[in-house]
Parts: structure tokens; C-alpha cells; sequence
């Protein structure tokens, strides 16, 4: 009763909040253009502190010497040619523009028969200038229109497309993505194309107005989850984003969780292979990974190149990451409960040289466990953030010395630190960053649970973690499909993986019940022998109706 009064006391509280966000953006009063050039840039210097990487050029057009027109732009965030070339030189070699003209008439001529730019619109209040001037275009102000012409010429310097360094593959694009949406909405646009992949973009962030697009392809996503993505998206109320993790942290289902409820990418094919799922992709500028909504807990240990290989190479391939990923997890509390409180279960021999080895160990087996996976993280994280040409070799240096140190100093047994090597090789094995940092953080409650009842504390530790995983939702979609629930025809693309011709069927999760179907008929290849052996029994049996 309490939670329910509490989660109507919220549900008030933001519809209120609502209701004053709405009256706050009515009453905000818009600022008007001036009519006089100087009065225009007297405001646009003020706004902006007189800003020296604002440009402004001033030309005089027509016979009428009162008739000034004035280009702005900011150095570094626009085309150079575009705007030497398409607007500077097209102003003042035009003849039209040579006559004597009324102020609206030669506002009228540059902007239809001057300016040769893909888009050429017209502002007249200054939120709406502003925000084009930072984004790249330039501002072409006419002295005596209280209006101005916003031409496009978005440009300056963005990093080239190259290889991603993250999800690396052997066979596959070499394409990922960049800084750029524009570039990045391109690139899907080579693979994907179709009509229906639609796009819609908006500002988010108060001060940073960042640019935010959503792509799906209409008729395979379900307008329900589609619907949500927006939703959610329009709901934040944030002063800046400066990075696709911040979406993603304001947008996603659950909080209090170490898994991650969203995928990224930076590679243009994965995206591509979402979309035709029913996924939608978020694009946010400024940052090279793309967020894929909604995300399931098999999707994790999925990569782009299993589709590009064999099913049977792809299947034992992604059956060993999930082999790794349950190692990554508990080998260190495996090695605590057995040591402790299970010692029946080791073989004889091998039990004499664990007990060997620690006898001269003054830490029981879980703090000597917490200590060495404590230690590893501080390496692993200190690799991280130094340069490269010194992290490499501090991370080699740290993990030989202080290990080989330790065992000898009796801190640690020789057999712990293996067990912790191969802890950290498994945990590197797995495809997805994200998926890995939950691994990490769930096997320090691993060792804990076995240090305190052994295999018993595990038990229920797996159990803790597989409800958790069953409760979990990502944009309404269960977070353990197509295992829980249980979807028979969604088991083809989890832990194995079906052959390509064998994918009839689009996840019913994802896509839309009118679109599901996405390969024909007979699709398995057949031997030469077998289709000409079925085409003369064909017309056999042809001629036998005859």
C-alpha cells in the first residue's frame, strides 16, 4: 500500500513537472532579427563575447550604396570551399545583384539565383540562427530585412573512416564508425537500401544541442518499441550529452543492475544486422559508438563474424565464449569452496600439492583470492590509462614481478595465481566490453558467497543471478529471450547458431508480426547431382501425365 501511494505521489510529481516545463517554454519570448546590419551584429557579438573564431565579411551589392550584405560563419566548423566559392564569389560576380535593387529584391536574388548550396532557408528570430551558425552553416544578413538566409555549408576537420577497435574480426568490414552522424547514417545508407529506413533526429541538451538520430526500418520494427525509444528520448531534460554513454545511462529499464540493458557498436555491418532484426540504432554526434535497442543477454556473446563463417565454425565458436564467460565468472570461487570446504571433491595427488603449496600461505583462500583479483584490476586499470608505449610494458612488468615476488614471498600460492591468470584471460575473451565488466563485478560476490558456505553459496549465488537476469527488461522485451521466455524458434541464433539458409524467421520480440518472413522457400544448397536429379524426375513425371 505504501509503494503504491508512493508511485502515485511520482506519477503526480511528473505530470506537474510536465505542466511547468510546457508553461516555461510558452512563456519564453523569442528574440527577433533587427532590420539593420549593425544592430544585428552589435547582438551577435554580445551573445557571444565578441568571439574571434566568428567570421564576418561584409560585401556591397547594387547600385544603391545603402544595400550592405553581410556573411558570417565560424572558422573551423564550415566548408572553406563552399563558402569562398558558393557564396563569397557567387555574391559578388552575380550581374543581378550589380543593379540597383530594393533591400527584399536583393535578399530574394541571392537566395534563388545566387547561392548554388543543397539547402538555403530563411530565420527570422535568433535560437534558430544561433543554433545553425555553431552547427557549420553560414548566416547571409541583408541590410534593411529583418530576416536572414541560413545557407549549408557544414564542413571542417572530422577524423577519416578506419578500422574500429573494438569488436575486432578476421572476416568482415573494415569500415567503423566516426564523430560524424552524417558520415555515420551514410555508411548505413551503402548497406541498407531501402525506402524504408527512416531516420529521425532531434536536440537534446540544453546548452550542448546535441544532434540525436533514431533509425529503424519501417515494417520490420514494432511501432511499440519504436514508440518507447522516443519516448524515452524526448524525456530527457539534460544540459549537455557529450557522449552516447550518457543516453544510454538516462534511457535505459533497469539502474541497479551490473548488465548492460543496451548494446554498442562501432562496426556499420552490426548495426545493419540489428536493423533487419526489428532493432533500432541510436546515433548520437560526437561519438563513434551507436546505441542498438532493445538488447538481449545472448546478443552479448554474438558477433558480427559468426554470420560470416560456417554455422558449425560460428556454433563452437560462440559455444566456447559462453564456456569462457561461465569460467570468467566463478573460477576463482571454484578454487575458494574447494579449498576450503570441499576438499573430498580434489583428486589425491593433486590435493598434496595445493595442500603443499599453502602451507606456507599465512591468507585463507578467499582473502588470498580477493587480494589477487584486487590486484589485477589495479593493473589492468592502470594499463589503461597510461600511454601506450609505457601500459604495455608496466602491465607485463607488474604481472610477472609482483606475482613471481609474491609466490615467493609465501603472500600467495602458485597455483592461485594461475587460477587468476586464466580468470583474466577468459574474461578478455568475451566479445562485448560491456558484458565482460558485469563478469568482473559478479565474481567478487561469487568469491564471497563460496568463502562463507562453499558450493552451497554458489548455488544460491546462481540462483540470485539467474532471477536477477529473468527480471530484467530492455524497452519492455524480457532480458533472457529467447531462453525465458521460451521461444523454440528463437533457439536457432542464441547459444548456436543455425545455417544461413535455415533463418526463415525474424525474432517475434523484435519485429513485426507483419514482416517476419525474411528468406524463401528451398534456400538450402544442394549438390549439382541432386538438382538435376530432381529436374529429370520432374519432367518424368511430366511426360508420364502426357
Amino acid at each position: 500500500m505504501v509503494s503504491f501511494f508512493k508511485n502515485k505521489g511520482q506519477m503526480k510529481k511528473r505530470e506537474k513537472q510536465k505542466i511547468d516545463d510546457k508553461d516555461q517554454s510558452k512563456s519564453k519570448k523569442l528574440e527577433y532579427i533587427y532590420s539593420s546590419i549593425s544592430a544585428n551584429l552589435d547582438n551577435m557579438k554580445k551573445k557571444t563575447g565578441n568571439s574571434p573564431d566568428i567570421i564576418v565579411r561584409t560585401l556591397k551589392i547594387s547600385q544603391n550604396p545603402e544595400i550592405k550584405t553581410t556573411i558570417l560563419y565560424v572558422q573551423g566548423l564550415i566548408d572553406n570551399p563552399s563558402v569562398t566559392d558558393f557564396l563569397i564569389e557567387s555574391i559578388m560576380k552575380n550581374p543581378h545583384l550589380k543593379e540597383k535593387l530594393l533591400p527584399q529584391e536583393a535578399l530574394d536574388v541571392i537566395s534563388e539565383e545566387v547561392v548554388s548550396l543543397g539547402g538555403v532557408e530563411s530565420v527570422t528570430d535568433w535560437e534558430k540562427l544561433f543554433l545553425s551558425l555553431l552547427s557549420g552553416d553560414s548566416i547571409i544578413f541583408v541590410d534593411g530585412i529583418n530576416k536572414a538566409l541560413v545557407a549549408s555549408t557544414r564542413g571542417g576537420e572530422r577524423r577519416s573512416i578506419q578500422e574500429p577497435s573494438t569488436h575486432l574480426t578476421v572476416r568482415g568490414s573494415r569500415e567503423g564508425f566516426t564523430e560524424s552522424n552524417a558520415t555515420n547514417i551514410a555508411m548505413l545508407r551503402r548497406i541498407i537500401n531501402s525506402p524504408d529506413l527512416w531516420i529521425e533526429s532531434m536536440k537534446i541538451g540544453t546548452v550542448t544541442k546535441t544532434d540525436v538520430s533514431i533509425m529503424y526500418i519501417n515494417g520490420i520494427a514494432k511501432e511499440g518499441i519504436v514508440e518507447e525509444v522516443k519516448e524515452r528520448l524526448k524525456g530527457i531534460n539534460i544540459d549537455s550529452i557529450l557522449e552516447s554513454g550518457y543516453i544510454e545511462q538516462l534511457i535505459e529499464d533497469q539502474v541497479m543492475t551490473p548488465f548492460p540493458t543496451l548494446n554498442h557498436t562501432e562496426r556499420p555491418d552490426m548495426v545493419a544486422g540489428n536493423l533487419l532484426e526489428g532493432r533500432v540504432a541510436i546515433f548520437v554526434n560526437g561519438s563513434p559508438f551507436v546505441l542498438v535497442a532493445p538488447a538481449l543477454f545472448v546478443q552479448f556473446f554474438q558477433s558480427v563474424e559468426d554470420y560470416y563463417n560456417r554455422f558449425d565454425i560460428a556454433s563452437a565458436t560462440r559455444f566456447l565464449r559462453i564456456i569462457v564467460f561461465i569460467i570468467s565468472i566463478v573460477g576463482p570461487a571454484v578454487y575458494v569452496a574447494a579449498t576450503t570446504f570441499h576438499q573430498e571433491m580434489i583428486p589425491t595427488k593433486l590435493l598434496v600439492i595445493v595442500a603443499a603449496q599453502r602451507e606456507t600461505v599465512p591468507l585463507p583462500a578467499v582473502v588470498e583470492a580477493l587480494v589477487m583479483e584486487i590486484t589485477f584490476e589495479v593493473l589492468r586499470e592502470a594499463s589503461l590509462r597510461m600511454p601506450k608505449a609505457v601500459g604495455s610494458t608496466m602491465s607485463i612488468v607488474g604481472a610477472l614481478v609482483i606475482g613471481q615476488a609474491a609466490v615467493q614471498a609465501g603472500i600467495v600460492s602458485p597455483a592461485m595465481v594461475i587460477i587468476v591468470s586464466i580468470t583474466a584471460i577468459a574474461s578478455f575473451a568475451t566479445p562485448s566490453y560491456s558484458i565482460a565488466i558485469s563478469a568482473r563485478l559478479v565474481r567478487f560476490l561469487f568469491i564471497i558467497c563460496a568463502g562463507v558456505l562453499g558450493f552451497y553459496g554458489m548455488i544460491l549465488a546462481f540462483i540470485v543471478l539467474i532471477v536477477h537476469l529473468c527480471s530484467l527488461r530492455s524497452f519492455g522485451v524480457p532480458y533472457m529471450s529467447p531462453l525465458a521466455p521460451l521461444n523454440p524458434e528463437g533457439l536457432g541464433d542464441t547459444f548456436f547458431r543455425r545455417p544461413m539458409w535455415a533463418f526463415k524467421e525474424r525474432p517475434k520480440l523484435l519485429s513485426s508480426n507483419n514482416n517476419l518472413i525474411r528468406e524463401g522457400d528451398n534456400q538450402r544448397p544442394l549438390p549439382p547431382a541432386s538438382r538435376g536429379m530432381k529436374t529429370s524426375d520432374k519432367k518424368k513425371g511430366e511426360g508420364n501425365e502426357s
